[in-house]
């Protein structure tokens, strides 16, 4: 091969024998491909180049390992100070994938890894598109999860490309794709084994195929007396999951299809000035906070080296057999241990539904289930990596059991309670190395709950810690690591507002009411329905935790006479509400039903409170870790950024005074923790 002789940092263009170009990207200085400014003006150098020097065909790759393109760097976004440097950016790079996508050569994207966002984008400018089927491979365009949309073509293009239904489905979610799963869209023409992807690359240049076409009842929905009614339903479909305040970009992308969709170069420059305007906004800017706030916890444990092979489960309950099977899913072997055949046989049927909605293939479902072993007899102890104890909420019996665990144990392997509320410092008398102890606290449903608490207390090793970090990332969680102080940071946090919500539900306020407020603010899951989602007697067992450590946590009888007659929430379908096929029978809410005006408030800023308490008790090491675990862990309202974070933007003084207001209301539980005092002296 030849290579260019422009001087070049992120992309390098070399042509073989065949006069075929090979534009290969590498990011210097980075583990991943992102399109900064500079990566994206050095491509306008060469693809200048390629336009003055026509070669026969033109393929891009990737240098990294890891994927193709992750899409446009993210830090970019928050160093912009206007929405006319935004629009000002995408239209540069409106520019240079125009000119990619015209010319006059055949062009092939060649995708292996991640391909996602601006990635995608580039590879919608160019004429065809083949990818890597290993399971990795992951394409789609997921910019509103940040509170925007595609704003470097990727809405013109891929409505083009495979029609609004589908193209709009895909962007609304954010979703990615499978190879297969994007070829059969349409969205990529095929999907290859990866020792043949650059080969089939090649093959598409030299023998370059017929475009496909999108077919004329797809086309016939960008005609204007359509588009309306089509717009219609999408908004409504929206509505559905995202209010619109709290969301505006998949609003703003539809309103830019309805508005343009007849004139390619006017919906390029709408989607310019949408993303504009969209970034510069408090969703936006909030949502990119998240997203870092997830990369930081994607980081912890990089620094250890601890890789498990083997997992042993103990304990087959919901929590336990779920934890078991989201290992085996993610590629180790498992034994699950109880005390019989019959307490397993419903966690290995959760498991086989669980391989086959996310596996799809009967012969990769069928490896997971053989990864999978029920192990009654615990032969997997002496094997194992990590021991998970998931048994039920007892210091007694789990004193007993890791007193006849810790002498099978080989050395090296990580002993790990899933308790949601003890604290280690209670557990661990019972061994000979305390140090080894460690949380492992995962949330409920496992397969959806990203993620894991590391709890560890002052006797736990900080290797194993760091160990521990780098196995919830090994099986695709978000570690966090906690202090071992009652409730741990997530439960801590979010027993007060779920208490408040049962105290408000006993004053006669209908629990639909109470779960809409909560929505209405930004919560996924309403508190009455999420306490009956947990259990209620899981939710009476730590409140009563909490209560006699903290003082803080008051049951109200409430509670607890519903867990004495039984009504234990969504698992027998009797709690709060009545469940028919797993879903809660909600009352109407009519006009005659009133909400109190402080209900939101009494529910979320006792939250907030208890959150203050958590930052001055040094649960975690910072405002952002907190953020970031309340954020993941009980998908506090994403577009505020975080409890901490909503509290710095809606003002520390107002809210403190606030709840000082409730405290004078409605009793001593709104008392400011001190923490306030402090953030406001800062």
């Amino acid at each position: 091969m030849t290579e260019s002789n422009t001087t070049s940092c992120h992309w390098h263009l070399e042509r073989d024998q065949a006069g075929i170009a090979w534009l290969r990207i590498d990011v210097a200085d980075g583990n991943v491909n992102v399109l900064s400014l500079a990566v994206i003006s050095e491509l306008q150098q060469k693809v200048d180049e390629l336009v003055r020097n026509p070669p026969r065909g033109l393929i891009i790759h990737s240098g990294k390992p890891n994927g193709f393109i992750a899409g446009a760097d993210i830090k970019s976004f928050l160093g912009m100070k206007s929405e006319q440097e935004a629009a000002e950016f995408m239209r540069g790079v409106h520019t240079v994938f125009d000119r990619l996508e015209s010319l006059s050569c055949p062009t092939v994207a060649a995708i292996h890894g991640f391909c996602l966002g601006g990635g995608l984008e580039l590879a919608l400018a160019c004429h065809y598109r083949v990818a890597d089927e290993d399971q990795g491979t992951r394409i789609g365009l997921p910019e509103v999860l940040l509170g925007i949309h595609p704003g470097f073509g990727g809405t013109m293009r891929s409505i083009r490309l495979i029609g609004v239904p589908a193209a709009m489905d895909l962007m609304l979610s954010g979703r990615p794709l499978s190879a297969r799963a994007a070829a059969k869209l349409g969205l990529i023409d095929h999907a290859v084994p990866q020792r043949h992807l650059l080969r089939a690359a090649r093959m598409l240049v030299l023998d370059p195929p017929q475009r496909r076409q999108l077919k004329p009842w797809l086309k016939s929905l960008n005609l204007p007396l359509l588009r309306p009614l089509l717009a219609r339903y999408l908004r409504r479909q929206v509505a559905s999951r995202a209010n619109r305040e709290h969301y505006p970009a998949p609003y703003a992308m539809i309103d830019l299809w309805e508005r343009n969709a007849s004139d390619p170069k006017s919906m390029l420059a709408d989607e310019a000035a949408s993303v504009a305007h969209l970034v510069m906004g408090d969703s936006a800017q909030n949502l990119i906070r998240v997203f870092f706030l997830q990369e930081r916890l994607k980081a912890a444990g990089r620094d250890s080296r601890f890789k498990a092979q083997r997992v042993h489960v103990i304990g087959a309950g919901v929590m336990g057999g779920d934890i078991a099977a989201w290992c085996a899913l993610q590629g180790l072997m498992v034994t699950l241990q109880d005390q019989s055949p019959e307490r397993i046989a419903p966690a290995v049927k959760r498991a086989a539904q669980l391989f086959s909605k996310k596996l799809k293939q009967p012969r990769l479902v069928q490896a997971a289930l053989d990864r999978l072993i029920p192990d009654v007899a615990g032969q997997g102890v002496p094997h194992a990596d990590v021991i998970i104890e998931a048994i039920f909420e007892n210091a007694e019996a789990k004193q007993a059991l890791y007193r006849t665990l810790e002498p099978r144990m080989k050395p090296g392997a990580i002993l790990a309670t899933n308790t949601s509320s003890i604290p280690l410092q209670t557990l661990t008398p019972a061994l000979q190395h305390p140090q080894r102890l460690v949380g492992l606290h995962f949330f409920n449903p496992v397969a959806k709950m990203q993620l894991v608490e590391i709890v560890h207390s002052p006797q736990t090793d900080e290797q194993v810690v760091r160990d521990a970090s780098a196995f919830a990332r090994q099986i695709g969680k978000l570690p966090l690591a906690v202090t071992s102080t009652p409730g741990f940071l997530v439960n801590r946090i979010l027993m007060p507002y779920l208490l408040e919500a049962v105290e408000l539900e006993s004053e006669g306020v209908r629990p639909e009411l109470i779960d809409r407020a909560a929505v209405a603010f930004g919560m996924p899951m309403g508190p009455i329905e999420l306490a009956d989602t947990v259990g209620l007697d899981i939710c009476l067992s730590v409140a009563e935790i909490l209560g006699q450590s903290l003082g803080n946590a008051r049951v109200p009888a409430r509670l607890r006479a519903l867990v004495s007659e039984g009504r234990l929430g969504r698992k027998n379908g009797q709690g709060f509400y009545s469940y028919r096929n797993g879903e809660p029978v909600k009352a109407r809410i009519s006009a005659g039903m009133t909400l109190p005006a402080d209900v939101t408030d009494r529910m979320m800023l006792r939250l907030l409170n208890e959150a203050m308490a958590c930052l001055r008790g040094h649960v975690v090491e910072d405002e952002d870790l907190l953020d970031a675990g309340i954020i993941f862990g009980t998908g506090f309202a994403p577009f505020r950024g975080g409890p901490l974070h909503h509290v710095r933007e809606r003002g520390i003084s107002a809210l403190r005074g606030r709840l000082e207001e409730l405290a004078r209301n409605h009793g001593a539980r709104f008392t400011p923790d001190e923490e306030w005092q402090r953030l406001q002296a800062l």
